[in-house]
């Protein structure tokens, strides 16, 4: 998947003065490439104008202008996209009782495990974890995947953990997006 690099980003002032008029583009990119499978995981996949939008709103919202730190904003956040053939994606896990959240992401360590990109033919691509994401004792609401798919678009996304199981079938306009991401 395409990288954002460093000579398409702009000074925080001028994206400042731009972000109005960007984001609506932003926004509908966004739309069609976010996927909720059941109740509480919502899977977010991203591609270089959400990536660079992530940046440049790093940059304004930290006013940040140092070469090195704008390097290390761009190095994270292209982080999250997935390398050639694949998809990368932030999994969010939306509970929102503070004490039930608790619980569940100390029993949901093995959750990241049990997604899964389903193909046309029914093969289940289960996603690469960030272990980073993950401490001794619970899950982290928010795991970044990657899916190697092989440049393969999927059909649907689930999820096969026994408390959270269910799957979602993509949209039309979700297997274009993602069908562009991992053409790019």
């Amino acid at each position: 998947m395409k990288r954002v690099r460093r000579e398409e980003l702009v000074d925080w002032q001028t994206f400042a003065e731009e972000r109005a008029t960007l984001l609506p583009g932003v926004l509908a990119a966004k739309a069609a490439r976010r996927v909720h499978v059941g109740s509480e995981l919502t899977f977010l996949f991203e591609n270089a104008l959400t990536v660079r939008w992530q940046v440049q709103e790093m940059l304004r919202a930290e006013r940040i202008v140092r070469e090195k730190d704008v390097q290390r904003e761009l190095d994270t956040y292209n982080d999250l996209l997935g390398g050639d053939g694949e998809l990368g994606c932030t999994l969010l896990v939306e509970i929102e009782d503070p004490a039930e959240r608790a619980v569940k992401l100390a029993r949901w360590l093995a959750l990241p495990e049990h997604v899964y990109a389903k193909l046309e033919d029914g093969t289940r691509v289960r996603a690469r974890i960030d272990e980073r994401q993950r401490i001794e004792e619970k899950l982290s609401s928010v795991q970044y995947l990657k899916f190697p798919l092989e440049g393969r678009v999927p059909v649907a996304i689930g999820c096969d953990f026994p408390e959270a199981r269910a799957e979602a079938v993509l949209t039309d306009v979700q297997r274009r997006a993602l069908a562009e991401d991992l053409a790019s």
